[in-house]
């Protein structure tokens, strides 16, 4: 990654070339039965799932950006966010990202960009009115942290291999039946290519799961030792999780689809199947990693 004064994490960085390196060979098998499987529907295949991926990729900070509802601000529409940016970023010693706002009363933050030149950092309105300017710091330091280690590329691109399973399937589907017509080995192919597809992004879910909350500790660790304040950072997580009770459950399911993203989850893991199945470590994790900094901090 590029060399910043955010501490390196030599743990998230193996954890990311693993999860890449199997859900990249989840995926070569998964298109290699397909074509196995639909012969005239390979050509289809390869050129939209190549496409779909690289537009992903290419286009990922507009896109999340669009989604989350961002708008770039200038400094001096938001000149407390951006003079936060400014010093966290030279404290970093990184390159500044665009600095945008949403229009949401979800408190919340993100980072999206495939790499440090093209990265965005958003915080919502909500979020904004409802901290203190170290706490804000300390969510922002977060979210920064997320572009340095160059995590937010790879969750965007393994969030997306999740999706394309079921696109893949749509399209092979759609060709099979279109070469085969009526031929008995139809049924058999509308059999094993959902189910192919279901196993493929079950794996891959549980995977990007995983990587999800260890690069949410991993921020944690790098905000707090870079801002040298982990009780802002476990002030704001306190803050943001506790206002999140006070949202319309409407506007949190509405958010729910951006966890991945987010500094703290729209809807709390306890609300979740299990803790597996959560983009984020509990609260009571994250708080308690934020306690062992604090006394470290303050023995050193």
């Amino acid at each position: 990654m590029n060399r910043t004064r955010f501490a390196p994490d030599r743990g998230l960085a193996s954890r990311m070339v693993i999860t890449m390196f199997f859900i990249g060979l989840l995926y070569v098998v998964f298109v290699g039965v397909l074509l196995v499987l639909l012969r005239g529907a390979w050509p289809l295949i390869v050129i939209i799932a190549g496409g779909l991926f690289i537009a992903q990729f290419w286009f990922s900070d507009k896109i999340a950006a669009f989604s989350m509802g961002a708008r770039e601000v200038t400094p001096e529409e938001y000149p407390q966010l951006h003079g936060t940016v400014d010093r966290l970023c030279a404290l970093a010693d990184m390159p500044k990202p665009r600095v945008a706002v949403a229009q949401s009363d979800v408190p919340n933050a993100f980072a999206t960009g495939r790499n440090a030149d093209n990265a965005v950092i958003c915080a919502t309105t909500g979020l904004l009115r409802r901290l203190e300017p170290e706490e804000l710091e300390g969510v922002l330091a977060h979210e920064l942290s997320h572009v340095a280690h160059k995590d937010v590329a790879v969750m965007t691109i393994a969030s997306f291999l999740g999706v394309l399973a079921g696109v893949i399937t749509r399209i092979g589907l759609w060709g099979g039946f279109r070469s085969r017509g009526n031929n008995q080995n139809a049924a058999i192919v509308a059999l094993l290519i959902p189910l192919v597809s279901a196993v493929v992004y079950a794996i891959s879910f549980l995977l990007t799961r995983m990587l999800s909350r260890y690069r949410e500790l991993s921020a944690d660790r790098a905000a707090a030792q870079l801002t040298g304040r982990p009780s802002a950072l476990a002030s704001a997580l306190t803050k943001v999780t506790g206002q999140m009770a006070r949202i319309p459950t409407e506007d949190l399911r509405k958010a729910e689809p951006f966890n991945a993203f987010y500094f703290a989850p729209a809807i709390a893991s306890k609300e979740s199947l299990s803790n597996l199945l959560s983009t984020h470590p509990t609260l009571e994790q994250r708080l308690e990693q934020l306690g062992r900094i604090s006394a470290e901090l303050n023995r050193g």
